[in-house]
């Protein structure tokens, strides 16, 4: 038989990225993140803003704080809220359990009392009008009046796969109405130095588009060179 662990384990030292690094991140929208991670780098897109209407902001960024919580808990998320930084991004593992709430308005509350920048989970939450009251941007799966339970055992400060993504304590999260994408610590300067590159061609391309402009020039390039063709 194993040994039973800790009820709740959190980690002592935890790496977080400079303030520079988190600060590259401010109003980068997703899609900009994916682009310089070969396309990837977004959490499942059942994972949305808990609030579309306005009432609560669309972007949030900065570093991963994990609470590992089995189905069903909220002790992990108890024990990042104890521990969260200002600025910190709390990501709350559900293991994608859907049938009750891994967060409610109070936690919100506490958490933006903390400093904390926002709230990320593959669970759902509840309380809605007591979460825009709150106003910490959040992301969830859905809603569920249903109460979860605080017994553990639970992690803080490690990982856990949220989303269908590996999340490490001090990536980099960046969410916004598109939805929530992760940068590994590793990456975060990689990221950071394509960013202005991209932004560049973004903005390039839309006053193209702005003028008029309407081709596909691969696909007009193909056609050329033969490796598309005009069939009857």
């Amino acid at each position: 038989m194993i040994e039973e662990p800790a009820t709740l384990q959190i980690r002592a030292k935890i790496k977080r990225p400079t303030q520079a690094q988190i600060d590259a991140f401010k109003n980068i929208p997703t899609g900009f993140l994916c682009d310089a991670m070969e396309g990837q780098g977004a959490l499942c897109t059942s994972i949305q803003p808990v609030c579309t209407d306005g009432g609560l902001p669309l972007h949030a960024h900065g570093p991963a704080l994990v609470a590992d919580n089995g189905p069903a808990e909220i002790l992990a998320t108890m024990g990042a809220l104890h521990i969260a930084q200002e600025g910190d991004i709390v990501v709350a593992a559900a293991h994608g359990h859907t049938d009750c709430a891994a967060a409610g308005d109070r936690f919100c509350g506490m958490m933006k009392n903390k400093g904390v920048a926002g709230f990320v989970t593959d669970g759902q939450m509840r309380d809605y009008s007591g979460i825009v009251a709150a106003g910490l941007p959040a992301w969830c799966a859905g809603l569920s009046p249903n109460s979860p339970y605080s017994n553990g055992p639970g992690k803080v400060g490690f990982g856990a796969v949220v989303g269908g993504r590996h999340i490490e304590t001090g990536d980099i999260v960046v969410a916004d109405r598109d939805g929530v994408v992760v940068v590994p610590f590793a990456m975060i300067d990689a990221v950071i130095a394509q960013l202005a590159a991209i932004q560049e061609l973004e903005d390039t391309l839309d006053a193209k588009v702005q003028d008029g402009f309407c081709e596909m020039t691969k696909v007009q390039a193909m056609l050329k060179d033969g490796t598309a063709k005009l069939v009857s």
